[in-house]
């Protein structure tokens, strides 16, 4: 076999292992060192600015300030530390969610002195807003609810400020593989695993803490330029190095349903992780809800939207197929090729050549309508990974909640069966013994993977590798044993 379609083939093997292992064994990158990134318009503080002068963990002190609306309900701190959030679009417990009794904190320090919890007098309350200020700092706040959805804060004072926002949490990482992150967005979707040391200093569209399929978080009307950094004890902490009038967000907390995060703006959408291949997972998020809306069970839709996909790519499923049936036939006249001008590597290449032209066979043909389909299947890896709409969705028998590991690995043992049949009826023309292996093991190591991961993923997998069994037995009936035109 030429060594440019074993490379292919490998490569095409190697970038399957690779999606799966990484999101198995590894989390997202962090962004790159503050030294490597492009100039913006703050600057890193250094240890004797006030940004660093008092790093004292959040200590809950003071009066509760509960906000009430239809949908969601607050309790506050009178020094502004949030310490409850309820949302009837979210799913899960906020504590579950956030892994603190202090999630967030805001902090103030006027020009030239450290950072200080502000202690609020109230001065005026309702179930909707609030209203306090700080007599000694000479600091006005307020809280009240934008629409619906968030709590809007704003934080006045006579004199220009510093502030701090300061997310507590700890690290944790789910069976289902969930794990859970701070995250910001500035110009693309950044996760920073709890309690890893990092620094960065950027403009902030939104951040906050990413969980589990829920976000709780603090977006910004104009995303202003900050210094970010991420500390061994669980804090996550956001400043300007410059003073502000006022300072002025919204923080909210959500389920990462992707439909309501895009009507809320911000960028918030990008909250749920499709990766590069964005442009393609919304398509395939939209035909999971199409087919959904059409028979409420997402197992169900699943299967219908595999078939749709399965049918949009059998052009290039057939192309792959008759030129790997082409390889097959062509495979004897090679190995005569070979062992006649084994001493002669040019000829042999000549000769190898002309016999492709002869069979019209193609040694990248195989492997090239293969790579043209990785970013359908990548973009549906990371719906079916990131979609919520999976959360406790129910599909059949035992399976109660998609978006978590099939609880008996049918699934997933069904899933490698299905791979090995496969590459039973897959025309072969693997002679490196190596390779041989590699092909042999690789149904079970992808088994072994996905036994962890949401039985959701697992499902579509099986699906479509049955359905490419039938493709392929459709083809090679209808070529017959000879090459045919494509």
């Amino acid at each position: 076999m030429p060594s440019d379609q074993k490379n292919a083939l490998f490569a095409v093997v190697l970038s399957g292992l690779i999606l799966f292992g990484w999101q198995y064994f590894f989390a997202p990158k962090a962004p790159a060192p503050v030294a490597d990134l492009p100039p913006s318009d703050t600057k890193i503080v250094n240890e004797n600015t006030p940004a660093q002068a008092n790093d004292s963990q959040p200590v809950m002190v003071g009066s509760k300030i509960e906000l009430r609306e239809k949908n969601v309900s607050v309790d506050v701190s009178s020094n502004l530390i949030f310490s409850a959030f309820s949302h009837n679009q979210a799913r899960f417990p906020f504590a579950e969610v956030v892994g603190s009794e202090s999630p967030l904190q805001i902090e103030i320090a006027p020009e030239g002195q450290k950072f200080v919890a502000l202690n609020l007098v109230t001065t005026q309350s309702t179930e909707t807003s609030w209203e306090g200020e700080d007599l000694a700092a000479g600091v006005k706040a307020s809280l009240s609810f934008t629409g619906e959805e968030m709590v809007g804060l704003k934080v006045t004072s006579a004199k220009p400020f510093k502030y701090r926002l300061t997310f507590k949490s700890e690290d944790k990482k789910l069976e289902n593989g969930q794990v859970r992150y701070f995250s910001y967005y500035d110009d693309s979707l950044n996760h920073w695993k709890v309690g890893s040391d990092e620094l960065d200093d950027t403009t902030v569209s939104w951040a906050g803490i990413d969980f589990n399929y829920h976000l709780f978080a603090v977006s910004f009307d104009k995303a202003p330029g900050l210094v970010l950094r991420s500390l061994a004890d669980g804090r996550f902490q956001m400043f300007p190095n410059y003073t502000v009038p006022e300072l002025s967000f919204n923080v909210l907390y959500v389920k990462k349903e992707y439909n309501y995060l895009s009507s809320l703006g911000r960028n918030l959408k990008h909250a749920v992780d499709f990766g590069i291949w964005g442009f393609f997972a919304e398509i395939i998020l939209k035909g999971l809800q199409f087919f959904y809306s059409l028979v409420p069970n997402y197992g169900i839709a699943i299967i219908f939207l595999t078939f749709v996909v399965r049918f949009i790519t059998f052009p290039l499923q057939y192309k792959s197929f008759v030129s790997m049936k082409r390889m097959q036939l062509v495979q004897p006249e090679m190995t005569k090729i070979k062992e006649k001008f084994k001493d002669d590597p040019m000829r042999m290449q000549k000769e190898t050549m002309e016999l492709f032209k002869r069979s019209g066979a193609n040694p990248l043909g195989g492997c090239l309508p293969m790579i043209l389909q990785l970013p359908v299947f990548f973009a549906f890896y990371k719906v079916l990974y990131s979609a919520v709409e999976l959360v406790d969705a129910p599909f059949i028998l035992w399976l109660h909640d998609l978006s978590n590991k099939d609880p008996y690995f049918v699934l997933p043992v069904l899933m490698a069966g299905a791979m090995f049949l496969q590459q039973k009826l897959t025309p072969s023309t693997v002679t490196d013994p190596v390779q041989k292996k590699i092909f042999m093991f690789m149904p079970l190591i992808f088994g072994f993977i996905m036994k962890d991961l949401p039985s959701g993923l697992s499902l579509y997998i099986f699906v479509s590798t049955l359905l490419g069994i039938g493709q392929q037995l459709l083809v090679f009936k209808i070529s017959g044993n000879k090459p045919v035109v494509v």
